[in-house]
């Protein structure tokens, strides 16, 4: 007998523990792969490089740093290619507990002094996990949230997702901000930076137990059902689904980058040319909080906009903001930097981040979602957002300790994802059926429709 529908009640709970379950775990996700890059220009550059100069140690930090991006690509594939066989909710239960491990074992790390380089060793290697798992979180989140969503609200829904980014980045640097301001400078360097990494382990038990109250949507039930699941889905993604794959690596060459300047290489560069260790890690926490509301509003009016045009305004911003931003750090007054980086993060990254975990769903079909999804995300992370504070470093001391040469290289990327933008199927703006991926060869099986008064309401 054929179990029965369930009631538009329960639909909609489900509805609603997805949403939870895509902003708490990601959130806890990010928060673990943060707390790196938020203490790698305070902590680690003198723990693990003391040996290094004050130049060296930083840039060696920041390069540990990218190793964790380097590492995403590949747990993309590992993740898609299970996700989009087995299942997406399996994938997102062992990505939240392999992350809020390796971050634990950060925090119990020895230092250079304890054990040498044996101690930088066991720091990269964590990183690499960390970046493993950060690999496999965000296209199941994204693909997860999105298929549940109703069709005309997809970018609402995938903000959720999005906005786990901010979520994550509040509790870092908040945390961070918070002992800093209850510790000496001495204390913190000694012993207080480990505070939030072994916090890390409790805040993975609670987002695991929301998320395994999540089941996957019936679009990949159904799949599963018709035996359409792909066997070597990497393989569909490249041979049947370049475009595709190329316009969302496109797309996320800008905002990773300009994120990884303002909320990474910001808290070093004030640090190194201004002595102020604090102001720039409060001012991440505070446009973080922000994001919270700024991310979904931006996922909603996507809906009404279309991605592409909002994409293609605040891209363009984003060249123009860099240059004055940097005059801004050097010579500018600091009680101002909350409000300029809430331009730069809230209006101008914002804008184009929070409508993209629906934008790359948009672009693939069911079948290789997932794959695809995650692989086009993290290979254009770690070109932009991964790469560009060890890059910053270097094009500073390239550029005679002017950061002309940073502000180019911001440009150049925002260059590459307009033409994306450009390029991307934008089913919202297009009105079709939503063949997102037709000239990539395949439908998505999102269907453009409405979402009902009585669901919005509820939503």
């Amino acid at each position: 007998m054929t179990a029965p529908a369930p009631s538009l009640r329960a639909q909609l709970a489900h509805k609603k523990r997805v949403l939870t379950a895509a902003f708490v775990g990601t959130g806890i996700e990010w928060y673990d792969f943060y707390l790196y890059g938020a203490v790698a220009g305070l902590v680690f550059n003198r723990q693990f490089f003391p040996d290094e100069s004050t130049l060296a140690g930083t840039i060696a930090s920041y390069a540990v740093f990218a190793f964790g991006f380097l590492a995403r690509p590949l747990g993309g594939a590992i993740a898609g290619h299970l996700g989009d066989q087995l299942g997406r909710k399996g994938m997102l239960a062992a990505s939240l507990v392999t992350m809020g491990l390796a971050s634990t074992l950060i925090g119990l790390l020895p230092t250079y002094e304890s054990i040498g380089m044996t101690a930088v060793v066991l720091l990269v290697l964590l990183r690499l996990v960390q970046g493993l798992s950060s690999g496999a979180e965000w296209g199941g989140s994204a693909v997860l949230t999105v298929e549940h969503a109703p069709a005309s609200a997809r970018g609402l829904f995938g903000s959720f997702t999005q906005v786990g980014s901010a979520v994550g980045m509040l509790m870092a640097t908040g945390t961070i901000a918070l002992i800093q301001a209850l510790l000496s400078p001495e204390q913190f360097l000694a012993w207080g930076w480990r505070i939030p990494f072994l916090a890390s382990l409790g805040l993975v038990a609670f987002g695991l137990y929301i998320r395994l109250g999540v089941a996957d949507s019936d679009e990949f039930r159904n799949l599963q059902k018709d035996g359409r699941v792909q066997r070597a889905p990497i393989k569909q993604v490249i041979r049947h689904h370049r475009r595709a794959l190329l316009v969302t690596i496109g797309l996320r060459l800008a905002q990773p980058g300009l994120f990884a300047i303002l909320a990474v290489y910001t808290i070093n560069y004030l640090a190194e040319r201004r002595g102020d260790t604090t102001t720039a890690v409060t001012a991440v926490a505070m446009v973080s909080a922000v994001g919270l509301l700024s991310g979904v509003v931006w996922g909603r009016l996507s809906d009404k906009w279309g991605r592409r045009r909002i994409s293609i305004v605040a891209t363009t911003g984003i060249a123009v903001f860099i240059w004055p931003y940097f005059w801004f750090l050097d010579a500018g007054s600091l009680v101002f930097l909350p409000l300029v980086m809430a331009f730069g993060m809230n209006i101008l990254h914002d804008a184009v981040y929070g409508p993209q975990a629906a934008w790359f769903a948009e672009q693939f079909p069911v079948e290789v979602r997932y794959t695809g999804v995650s692989l086009g995300y993290q290979v254009g992370t770690v070109i932009s957002g991964g790469l560009t504070p060890v890059i910053a470093v270097s094009l500073l001391a390239l550029g005679g300790q002017r950061p002309w040469l940073i502000c180019g290289y911001i440009t150049v990327l925002c260059a590459l994802s307009l033409w994306a933008s450009i390029a991307a199927r934008d089913p919202v703006v297009d009105g079709k059926s939503d063949d997102a991926a037709g000239s990539a060869g395949g439908e998505t099986g999102l269907p453009v429709g409405e979402i009902t008064a009585r669901e919005q309401v509820a939503i």
